[in-house]
C-alpha cells in the first residue's frame, strides 16, 4: 500500500548518512548470503554450491532484502540507524517497481567506482544515479521525540 510520508522536518540526506547506512546494511546482506548459501549446501549433500540458479538466488535475496525495506517503511536496518528514508521525489513510499529500479541502478552506481554516489555532490538536488533514475530520494528525518 502506497503512502505519503509527513514532510514537515525531512532534509536531505549527507553522503556519508548514506554511506554509512550502506555499510550496516552490508553486513546484514552478507549474513543473509551466507545463510543462503548454507541452505544450499544442504541441499547439495554438502557439496560446494555453484551455477546459474544459485547465484540467481543470492541476487534475489539481496533484492529481496532491499525491496522488502524500501516499500514497507522506506528504511533498511542501515537506515533506520541513521535515520534516513527512501521516498519518491513526491514523499511517498516506493513501490516493487521502484524498489527494483533503484535496486538495479544502485548496483550500476557502485559498480562504476561508486561514481552514481558521489554523483550527489555535483547535482543541484543532491540526487545519486539511481535515486534519478528511478525517481526516488533520499531524506534525513527528525528523531522521535519521547513523551516525558
Amino acid at each position: 500500500m502506497i503512502k505519503l510520508y509527513d514532510q514537515t522536518q525531512v532534509m536531505k540526506a549527507s553522503l556519508m548518512r548514506r554511506l554509512a547506512a550502506l555499510v550496516y546494511d552490508v553486513l546484514i546482506v552478507i549474513a543473509i548470503l551466507f545463510i543462503v548459501s548454507g541452505i544450499g549446501v544442504i541441499i547439495n549433500d554438502g557439496e560446494p554450491v555453484s551455477g546459474a540458479l544459485y547465484k540467481s538466488l543470492l541476487f534475489l535475496s539481496m533484492f529481496l532484502f532491499y525491496g522488502y525495506f524500501w516499500t514497507r517503511s522506506g528504511q533498511t536496518i542501515g537506515m533506520m540507524a541513521w535515520r534516513i528514508r527512501v521516498q519518491t521525489q513526491e514523499g511517498y513510499s516506493l513501490s516493487w517497481m521502484h524498489a527494483l529500479i533503484r535496486f538495479f541502478m544502485a548496483a550500476v552506481s557502485l559498480a562504476c567506482a561508486g561514481l552514481g554516489y558521489l554523483w550527489m555532490l555535483f547535482s543541484d538536488q543532491g540526487l545519486t544515479w539511481h535515486d534519478q533514475v528511478s525517481g526516488t530520494r533520499v531524506v534525513q528525518i527528525a528523531p522521535n521525540k519521547k513523551a516525558k
